[in-house]
């Protein structure tokens, strides 16, 4: 896919890449304190965010558009960079990290279903319930060092909705006209039993940090719904990504 636009994004990642390493990591030493609910919880997306990629990463490649796939790789190399910094913060609160779940099992498994458009759709569900999830624990938890590695988190995900939303919006354009109808139904009953999945597996966690499994659900599916429109719109009318603000 020549020309696609996606040279500004490789930018915008080997920017960001840039500045992580300029910024000192957060200090590990001085111990974290997390509510039992929210370790455990933390103990199971640390592992999602640990995949090695190489599946996104091939079907990048196949995509034909060199500065996609670059761009794709700076991504995952993100993504390794929050299984890090979880990593590092279950550490500090003496929390032993887990070799595999099976909820992260089942997730892997319907990502590589078929081709790039289904496994970018899943993803993007995971983007949108970690958008949440990152949030609700960053206002809710009292640790100033779990704050700071969620909100670290959290900013990179805000980051990453546009980036998949505009490769999708691409992908949405080549179906026959016929197949796009059904693109935006199909992406909300995704993004919808995502939400409902998490917001079951990982209720004690949004508990101990008040935020309601109600409101999670809410959030989500508003979310889902603008990327929904994005996704969909016709060429050259994407909106703004209401996260990032």
């Amino acid at each position: 896919m020549p020309g696609s636009g996606f040279g500004e994004w490789v930018a915008e990642f080997e920017a960001e890449k840039a500045r992580r390493e300029w910024i000192a990591d957060p200090e590990w030493g001085h111990g974290v304190r997390l509510p039992a609910a929210v370790a455990r919880s933390l103990q199971k997306f640390q592992v999602g965010e640990d995949g090695d990629g190489t599946s996104l990463l091939a079907k990048a490649d196949l995509a034909g558009d060199a500065e996609y796939a670059a761009a794709v790789r700076l991504f995952v190399a993100e993504e390794r960079n929050h299984a890090r910094l979880l990593a590092e913060l279950l550490g500090a609160a003496g929390v032993p990290l887990l070799d595999g779940h099976w909820s992260d099992g089942i997730f892997v498994r319907v990502r590589r279903l078929l081709g790039l458009r289904t496994e970018l759709m899943v993803l993007m569900v995971a983007e949108l319930v970690a958008v949440e999830y990152y949030r609700s624990l960053r206002d809710g938890l009292a640790d100033p060092l779990a704050r700071e590695v969620t909100d670290r988190i959290l900013r990179d995900e805000r980051r990453h909705i546009p980036f998949h939303v505009r490769r999708l919006h691409q992908s949405a354009a080549e179906l026959p006209p016929s197949a796009r109808p059904f693109v935006n139904p199909v992406w909300l009953l995704l993004a919808l039993a995502g939400a409902l999945f998490v917001a079951v597996d990982h209720g004690p966690a949004l508990h101990a940090v008040r935020a309601s499994r109600t409101r999670f659900l809410l959030a989500v599916t508003r979310h889902a719904w603008s990327v929904g429109a994005r996704m969909t719109a016709r060429p050259g009318r994407v909106a703004a990504d209401p996260l990032t603000g």
